[in-house]
């Protein structure tokens, strides 16, 4: 029997004895573990499916997971998702008709073709544009190619293959902008087939915009949780007794006749069906015990993905002495080391007068960071533009934050990335239910894994499979062949 064949099998199976007990004890309640974008998309679709008997625990003290704001020097920042990646395409992009149309939230188009103005060598100054410029037009053509041969490669994976990227100076930022800006992992462990062409791109549009509003980008989240949980009409804040904060859930015991969820504090509820909206970094630790353990095949679906690091230094300074004006906000530093201090962002635009820097770290960088003081932080940034405006008094940064989402035991990092090899058959296994819990997230988004977008679908197609069992009855989930 193929091993494909098999799993459908299990899955027939133990879903098929879950919705007989469900049915028996009267309609299903269900167990939503995680409050990020992932599971109250989850917990609306539900709701609007007639399944409103349900609790969400969430580990922190707030809604919203790796979108959180925060104050910094008086402005309140970003410290984890920041834009709205796809806009004015074909197809709408619903996170950009909530932020754009529903709340107005107050945004910048993000405009990149500016960097071969604003590269600047490794000792100071700036390279001449038309050299950058050069760099910038062969990468494109280098990622034209690759988006051909994507095109080309067995469905499987088993050809994928991502180039391991220049080693110059320069040529090396310009690859490290194109790639490891977006997926948070260098192109040596980047899927190929997964992310050329990119379907956020494709579908939705080449636009990104920076949402730099002081209501934070969270209030997507609440807005769409506020749709099914009840809130205070005049603060806001969510009041429904359905939302548990501050419940770190520690044991999941499946059963052919039930969920029980065990949390740090000993608490203990029972459902018919747990959806569980953790990241895939929270899935990688064993901060989760499954009793009985996760099927084999489920496990290394969840270690064949990758969580990325990718973390949003802000620097507060005494005064300006970077470049303003138009075509000025993004700058790159071309250190011979990949990752170093490498993308720049002023907010001359989004935050006026705030005299604030963002430099933005990935991968390995980031680890290292997040083990060092922010004090050691504060001084490698200073030092990298001291070198890049050597002409100019850079004054010592008054304020720093440095988020730390790979130390973090709830979130383990700061999304999925998916590395060469894995297809759409790793990505079916890993979204795959287990008898009665359901797994969603953005890692478990079909064309969208990373992105605020990705989250936001992932809960509905999840909860459209939960439902589906409990309701109809339709409980087989298919997980086709990795070679068909």
């Amino acid at each position: 029997m193929k091993l494909s064949v098999a799993i459908a099998l299990v899955l027939l199976v133990a879903q098929y004895a879950s919705s007989l007990a469900a049915a028996a004890a009267g309609g299903p309640r269900v167990i939503i573990v995680g409050a990020g974008m992932s599971g109250i998309s989850a917990g609306k679709r539900l709701s609007d499916a007639g399944i409103s008997d349900f609790v969400i625990l969430e580990a922190t003290d707030r809604i919203g997971g790796r979108i959180h704001k925060t104050n910094f020097a008086g402005v309140d920042v970003e410290m984890g998702a920041n834009w709205v990646e796809g806009v004015t395409g074909k197809e709408m992009n619903p996170i950009w008709t909530i932020v754009n149309d529903e709340l107005k939230l107050r945004t910048f188009n993000s405009d990149y073709d500016h960097l071969a103005n604003n590269t600047y060598k490794q000792n100071g100054g700036l390279y001449e544009e038309a050299f950058v410029q050069k760099i910038i037009d062969r990468a494109d053509e280098v990622e034209e190619s690759g988006g051909k041969l994507s095109a080309s490669l067995h469905a499987s994976g088993s050809e994928d293959i991502m180039p391991w990227g220049p080693s110059a100076a320069v040529d090396m930022v310009i690859d490290y902008c194109k790639y490891d800006y977006e997926f948070a992992e260098p192109p040596r462990v980047t899927s190929l087939q997964n992310t050329k062409p990119l379907p956020t791109f494709n579908n939705f549009g080449d636009e990104v915009h920076f949402v730099a509003d002081q209501r934070g980008y969270e209030s997507v989240v609440y807005h769409v949780a506020g749709k099914y949980l009840r809130t205070d009409k005049s603060s806001g804040a969510i009041v429904d007794p359905r939302l548990k904060l501050n419940k770190v859930v520690r044991d999941i015991t499946y059963l052919p006749r039930g969920v029980t969820v065990k949390t740090e504090d000993g608490q203990i509820y029972r459902a018919d069906y747990v959806m569980l909206s953790v990241s895939l970094g929270v899935l990688q630790t064993d901060l989760i015990r499954f009793k009985p353990q996760l099927p084999a095949w489920k496990i290394v679906s969840i270690y064949q993905f990758d969580m990325s690091v990718y973390t949003k230094i802000f620097l507060k300074f005494p005064k300006r002495f970077w470049p303003e004006g138009p075509g000025t906000e993004f700058f790159l530093y071309a250190s011979g080391r990949r990752g170093y201090y490498p993308v720049w962002q002023q907010f001359e635009k989004q935050y006026p007068g705030s005299n604030v820097l963002l430099v933005t770290v990935t991968d390995e960088e980031s680890r290292r960071i997040e083990q060092q003081s922010d004090n050691q932080t504060r001084a490698e940034a200073v030092e990298v533009l001291r070198k890049m405006f050597p002409g100019k008094q850079v004054p010592d940064a008054t304020d720093i934050l440095v988020p730390r989402w790979w130390s973090n035991r709830f979130f383990k990092g700061t999304f999925s990335n998916w590395p060469i090899g894995v297809n759409r058959y790793e990505y079916d296994q890993i979204r795959a239910p287990v008898g009665r819990v359901y797994f969603t997230g953005e890692h478990t988004s079909e064309h969208y894994n990373g992105y605020v977008h990705g989250a936001y679908l992932a809960g509905i197609d999840s909860a459209d499979i939960l439902i589906k069992c409990a309701q109809k009855k339709i409980c087989k989930y298919i997980v086709q062949g990795k070679y068909k």
